[in-house]
């Protein structure tokens, strides 16, 4: 179940919820019992690795594109 985070605009508190996406956009009150919060913006974390891309013109092809003359 996804968390959202929210913020209480009485009391300036931070809170958060696990609810069902279908409720993502429903009120929520903060645990002082304020009514008015607003929902934030969270950044998601991903795992995994990333694999980087070859870089173009890396190749050995001599010339000063990927060769030893430049210095």
């Amino acid at each position: 179940m996804p968390r959202y985070e929210y913020r209480c605009r009485t009391c300036g508190d931070s809170f958060e919820l696990n609810r069902p996406m279908a409720e993502s956009s429903a009120p929520a009150a903060c645990p002082a019992g304020h009514d008015d919060t607003v929902k934030l913006l969270s950044a998601i974390a991903v795992g995994g690795t990333a694999k980087a891309a070859p870089a173009q013109g890396a190749g050995g092809g001599g010339g000063c594109c990927g060769g030893g003359c430049c210095g």
